[in-house]
Protein backbone atom coordinates (compact mmCIF):
# COMPACT_ATOMS: atom_id res chain seq x y z
CA UNK A 1 0.00 0.00 0.00
CA UNK A 2 0.92 3.62 -0.66
CA UNK A 3 2.03 5.80 1.92
CA UNK A 4 -1.16 7.72 2.96
CA UNK A 5 -0.79 11.70 3.61
CA UNK A 6 -4.03 12.64 4.99
CA UNK A 7 -5.42 16.20 6.31
CA UNK A 8 -8.48 17.52 7.39
CA UNK A 9 -10.09 20.73 7.15
CA UNK A 10 -12.88 22.68 8.26
CA UNK A 11 -14.98 23.71 11.73
CA UNK A 12 -15.08 22.41 15.26
CA UNK A 13 -17.28 19.51 13.91
CA UNK A 14 -13.47 18.28 11.78
CA UNK A 15 -11.63 19.81 14.93
CA UNK A 16 -13.19 17.34 17.41
CA UNK A 17 -15.17 19.59 19.89
CA UNK A 18 -16.98 17.92 22.13
CA UNK A 19 -15.02 14.57 22.01
CA UNK A 20 -12.59 16.23 24.84
CA UNK A 21 -9.91 13.62 26.61
CA UNK A 22 -9.56 13.59 30.31
CA UNK A 23 -6.35 15.50 29.58
CA UNK A 24 -8.36 18.07 28.17
CA UNK A 25 -6.65 17.78 24.36
CA UNK A 26 -9.40 17.56 21.61
CA UNK A 27 -9.93 14.72 19.84
CA UNK A 28 -12.60 14.39 17.19
CA UNK A 29 -13.37 12.29 14.29
CA UNK A 30 -10.43 12.73 12.38
CA UNK A 31 -7.92 11.77 14.89
CA UNK A 32 -9.71 8.65 15.14
CA UNK A 33 -9.96 8.13 11.30
CA UNK A 34 -6.12 8.42 11.64
CA UNK A 35 -5.49 6.25 13.85
CA UNK A 36 -7.86 3.71 12.62
CA UNK A 37 -6.78 3.60 8.76
CA UNK A 38 -3.23 3.28 10.39
CA UNK A 39 -4.27 -0.23 11.85
CA UNK A 40 -6.05 -1.89 9.32
CA UNK A 41 -3.43 -0.30 6.60
CA UNK A 42 -0.67 -1.69 9.32
CA UNK A 43 1.43 1.00 8.79
CA UNK A 44 2.33 4.18 9.64
CA UNK A 45 0.09 7.20 7.98
CA UNK A 46 1.08 10.89 7.79
CA UNK A 47 -2.11 12.71 9.54
CA UNK A 48 -2.83 16.94 9.73
CA UNK A 49 -5.33 18.64 10.92
CA UNK A 50 -5.98 22.49 10.25
CA UNK A 51 -9.37 22.88 11.25
CA UNK A 52 -10.53 25.68 13.33
CA UNK A 53 -13.68 25.54 15.56
CA UNK A 54 -16.28 28.70 14.32
CA UNK A 55 -15.28 29.16 11.55
CA UNK A 56 -17.74 29.86 8.16
CA UNK A 57 -17.38 27.52 5.00
CA UNK A 58 -15.39 30.31 3.20
CA UNK A 59 -12.84 31.34 5.45
CA UNK A 60 -12.47 27.39 5.81
CA UNK A 61 -11.71 28.01 2.31
CA UNK A 62 -9.54 30.81 1.89
CA UNK A 63 -7.57 29.75 5.28
CA UNK A 64 -7.39 26.47 5.41
CA UNK A 65 -7.32 24.99 2.27
CA UNK A 66 -4.22 26.32 0.08
CA UNK A 67 -2.22 25.36 3.24
CA UNK A 68 -3.45 22.06 3.31
CA UNK A 69 -2.64 21.32 -0.39
CA UNK A 70 0.96 22.38 -0.15
CA UNK A 71 1.54 19.72 2.52
CA UNK A 72 1.22 17.57 -0.58
CA UNK A 73 -1.47 15.06 0.78
CA UNK A 74 -2.85 11.89 -0.82
CA UNK A 75 -6.25 12.53 0.25
CA UNK A 76 -7.96 15.62 1.94
CA UNK A 77 -11.34 15.24 3.76
CA UNK A 78 -13.70 18.50 3.58
CA UNK A 79 -16.84 19.69 5.71
CA UNK A 80 -18.12 22.90 6.46
CA UNK A 81 -21.61 25.15 6.26
CA UNK A 82 -22.35 24.26 9.44
CA UNK A 83 -22.01 27.56 11.61
CA UNK A 84 -23.13 28.99 8.11
CA UNK A 85 -26.91 27.45 8.67
CA UNK A 86 -27.00 29.68 11.74
CA UNK A 87 -26.84 32.95 10.06
CA UNK A 88 -30.38 34.30 9.21
CA UNK A 89 -29.19 35.33 5.42
CA UNK A 90 -27.31 32.19 4.29
CA UNK A 91 -26.78 31.58 0.56
CA UNK A 92 -27.15 27.57 0.04
CA UNK A 93 -25.81 28.23 -3.33
CA UNK A 94 -22.65 29.74 -1.80
CA UNK A 95 -22.07 27.40 0.63
CA UNK A 96 -22.38 24.80 -2.32
CA UNK A 97 -20.14 26.87 -4.60
CA UNK A 98 -17.59 26.49 -1.83
CA UNK A 99 -17.27 22.87 -1.64
CA UNK A 100 -16.94 23.00 -5.96
CA UNK A 101 -13.75 24.95 -5.00
CA UNK A 102 -12.03 22.50 -2.66
CA UNK A 103 -12.52 19.70 -5.46
CA UNK A 104 -11.60 22.10 -8.49
CA UNK A 105 -8.47 22.58 -6.37
CA UNK A 106 -8.23 18.63 -5.18
CA UNK A 107 -8.19 18.21 -8.91
CA UNK A 108 -5.63 20.18 -9.95
CA UNK A 109 -3.05 18.60 -6.92
CA UNK A 110 -4.18 14.92 -7.82
CA UNK A 111 -5.32 14.58 -4.62
CA UNK A 112 -8.47 12.20 -3.90
CA UNK A 113 -11.37 14.41 -1.48
CA UNK A 114 -12.87 12.97 1.37
CA UNK A 115 -16.39 14.77 1.66
CA UNK A 116 -18.50 14.73 4.53
CA UNK A 117 -21.64 16.28 5.87
CA UNK A 118 -22.34 17.06 9.15
CA UNK A 119 -24.60 15.29 11.62
CA UNK A 120 -28.41 16.45 12.07
CA UNK A 121 -28.49 18.06 15.26
CA UNK A 122 -31.69 19.81 14.88
CA UNK A 123 -34.33 17.76 16.78
CA UNK A 124 -32.33 19.08 20.35
CA UNK A 125 -31.77 22.74 19.45
CA UNK A 126 -33.74 25.94 19.67
CA UNK A 127 -35.15 27.15 16.32
CA UNK A 128 -34.45 23.40 15.04
CA UNK A 129 -36.85 23.31 12.16
CA UNK A 130 -34.69 26.13 10.52
CA UNK A 131 -31.97 23.87 11.46
CA UNK A 132 -33.11 21.12 9.80
CA UNK A 133 -34.62 22.61 6.75
CA UNK A 134 -31.40 24.36 5.71
CA UNK A 135 -29.15 21.18 6.41
CA UNK A 136 -31.81 19.24 4.44
CA UNK A 137 -31.09 21.50 1.25
CA UNK A 138 -27.37 21.85 1.95
CA UNK A 139 -27.13 17.88 1.67
CA UNK A 140 -29.13 17.80 -1.49
CA UNK A 141 -27.28 20.71 -3.34
CA UNK A 142 -24.16 19.22 -2.10
CA UNK A 143 -24.45 15.58 -3.39
CA UNK A 144 -25.90 17.06 -6.53
CA UNK A 145 -23.17 18.97 -7.19
CA UNK A 146 -21.23 15.86 -6.85
CA UNK A 147 -23.37 13.21 -8.53
CA UNK A 148 -20.89 12.66 -11.38
CA UNK A 149 -17.87 12.35 -9.64
CA UNK A 150 -17.91 8.86 -7.78
CA UNK A 151 -14.02 9.15 -7.13
CA UNK A 152 -15.16 11.37 -4.13
CA UNK A 153 -15.41 9.29 -1.63
CA UNK A 154 -18.58 10.63 0.61
CA UNK A 155 -19.31 10.28 4.02
CA UNK A 156 -22.73 11.29 4.43
CA UNK A 157 -23.72 12.19 7.92
CA UNK A 158 -26.94 14.32 8.01
CA UNK A 159 -29.22 11.26 6.63
CA UNK A 160 -27.71 9.11 9.72
CA UNK A 161 -31.27 9.36 11.93
CA UNK A 162 -29.58 7.17 14.43
CA UNK A 163 -26.80 9.75 14.44
CA UNK A 164 -29.25 12.57 15.31
CA UNK A 165 -30.52 11.47 18.74
CA UNK A 166 -29.28 12.89 21.82
CA UNK A 167 -27.57 10.05 23.31
CA UNK A 168 -24.68 10.78 20.70
CA UNK A 169 -24.31 15.00 21.51
CA UNK A 170 -22.82 16.82 24.03
CA UNK A 171 -24.40 19.12 26.48
CA UNK A 172 -24.57 21.82 24.36
CA UNK A 173 -26.43 19.73 21.78
CA UNK A 174 -24.71 21.69 18.85
CA UNK A 175 -21.29 19.43 18.94
CA UNK A 176 -20.84 15.90 19.07
CA UNK A 177 -19.61 13.65 21.87
CA UNK A 178 -16.86 11.11 21.96
CA UNK A 179 -19.93 8.64 21.08
CA UNK A 180 -20.73 10.77 18.08
CA UNK A 181 -17.43 11.15 16.82
CA UNK A 182 -16.85 7.88 17.19
CA UNK A 183 -19.76 7.03 14.68
CA UNK A 184 -18.50 9.23 12.14
CA UNK A 185 -15.16 7.94 12.13
CA UNK A 186 -16.61 4.57 11.51
CA UNK A 187 -18.42 5.73 8.44
CA UNK A 188 -16.00 7.40 6.79
CA UNK A 189 -13.17 4.60 7.33
CA UNK A 190 -16.11 2.53 5.83
CA UNK A 191 -16.24 4.66 3.12
CA UNK A 192 -12.44 4.68 2.33
CA UNK A 193 -13.19 0.50 2.24
CA UNK A 194 -11.26 -0.31 5.46
CA UNK A 195 -13.13 -2.19 8.21
CA UNK A 196 -13.63 0.24 11.53
CA UNK A 197 -13.63 -1.31 14.93
CA UNK A 198 -17.89 -2.75 15.12
CA UNK A 199 -18.04 -1.33 18.22
CA UNK A 200 -17.25 2.66 17.14
CA UNK A 201 -20.84 2.33 15.40
CA UNK A 202 -22.42 3.01 18.50
CA UNK A 203 -20.34 2.90 21.90
CA UNK A 204 -22.23 2.32 25.17
CA UNK A 205 -24.03 5.48 26.27
CA UNK A 206 -22.20 8.67 27.88
CA UNK A 207 -24.13 9.07 31.30
CA UNK A 208 -24.15 12.51 31.42
CA UNK A 209 -24.40 13.56 27.82
CA UNK A 210 -27.54 16.34 27.36
CA UNK A 211 -28.35 16.55 30.87
CA UNK A 212 -28.10 20.50 30.77
CA UNK A 213 -31.99 21.48 30.85
CA UNK A 214 -34.39 24.69 31.09
CA UNK A 215 -32.55 27.96 32.03
CA UNK A 216 -29.02 26.33 32.55
CA UNK A 217 -28.68 25.16 28.94
CA UNK A 218 -29.32 28.62 27.77
CA UNK A 219 -27.20 30.29 30.16
CA UNK A 220 -24.23 27.66 29.66
CA UNK A 221 -24.58 27.73 26.00
CA UNK A 222 -27.13 29.71 24.05
CA UNK A 223 -26.07 33.43 25.75
CA UNK A 224 -22.49 32.90 24.87
CA UNK A 225 -22.94 32.06 21.24
CA UNK A 226 -25.84 35.30 21.03
CA UNK A 227 -22.88 37.35 23.03
CA UNK A 228 -20.35 36.26 20.01
CA UNK A 229 -22.81 36.90 17.11
CA UNK A 230 -23.89 40.58 18.62
CA UNK A 231 -19.85 41.38 19.14
CA UNK A 232 -19.13 39.55 15.58
CA UNK A 233 -16.55 37.72 17.46
CA UNK A 234 -15.66 33.27 16.95
CA UNK A 235 -15.34 30.47 19.33
CA UNK A 236 -11.68 30.09 17.20
CA UNK A 237 -10.40 33.51 17.67
CA UNK A 238 -6.87 33.04 18.49
CA UNK A 239 -6.89 29.28 18.13
CA UNK A 240 -4.14 27.78 15.77
CA UNK A 241 -4.59 24.51 14.22
CA UNK A 242 -3.53 21.23 16.47
CA UNK A 243 -1.71 19.38 13.76
CA UNK A 244 -0.51 22.29 11.45
CA UNK A 245 1.95 19.60 10.28
CA UNK A 246 2.70 16.23 9.48
CA UNK A 247 2.65 13.75 12.60
CA UNK A 248 3.27 10.11 11.98
CA UNK A 249 0.27 7.94 13.05
CA UNK A 250 1.95 4.54 14.18
CA UNK A 251 -0.67 1.18 14.15
CA UNK A 252 -1.71 -0.07 17.85
CA UNK A 253 -2.18 -3.19 18.67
Amino acid sequence: MASVRFVAIGDSFTEGVGDELPDGRTRGWADLVAQGWANAAGQAIQYANLAIRGKLIWPIVEEQLEPALALNPTHLSFNGGGNDMLRPRTSISRVVDAFSRVLERCDEQGVRLILLSGANPSGQLPLGGLVQRRGDQLSRAVVERIEDRPDVIRALNWPDHELSRPPYWSQDRLHMNARGHHRVAARVLDALGEDPPPAWWSLPEIPDAGTLRGIAYYREHVAPWVRRRLTRTSSGDGRTAKYADWVTIEPTA
